[in-house]
């Protein structure tokens, strides 16, 4: 396997629908041995999870990463709250941003890089309900377009 593979885990799609994602960073994530075993199988959910930076420091709270079947007393909670590693400059940056108003982090993905877990974090601002209506329509409309385009095409 080479090293720069991608080998996805989870995705966050609700992210890119209540959200514009402005920038995106990639962390390394804290985690215990049969939490990567359980990341191997595929099973972990990060759609109901936030990030928040606490002194100087970023965390995932609502990560849900299944327990091990063959881990017994080695499993964690599922829940807990898991350590983002991101450099002191970017955090440093990061809470300068979320200091203006209407910013957010929220993870995107979570994927295999080689070997190592990686989070992909995004600088998020709200979408206003009309905001994900005009998105909704736009994705119709290129839908309608391209089944007219195979249409004519046959």
């Amino acid at each position: 396997m080479a090293k720069d593979s991608i080998k996805l885990i989870a995705n966050n799609k609700k992210a890119y629908h209540d959200y514009f994602i402005e920038e995106t960073y990639e962390a390394g994530i804290s985690l215990h041995g049969t939490e990567v075993k359980s990341l191997r199988m595929g099973k972990c959910s990060i759609k109901e999870s936030f990030v928040r930076i606490e002194k100087g420091e970023v965390f995932i709270y609502g990560m849900h990463v299944s327990p091990y079947e063959k881990g017994n007393i080695f499993n964690r909670d599922p829940l807990r709250v898991k350590k983002l590693l991101l450099h002191k400059g970017e955090i440093n940056k990061l809470v300068g941003k979320i200091a203006e108003k209407g910013f957010t982090l929220v993870p995107l993905k979570v994927y295999f890089k080689g070997s190592l877990v990686k989070v992909e974090i995004g600088l998020a601002k709200g979408k206003k309900l009309y905001d994900k209506r005009a998105d909704i329509a736009k994705k119709d409309m290129r839908r309608e377009a391209e089944k007219e385009f195979k249409v004519r095409n046959l």
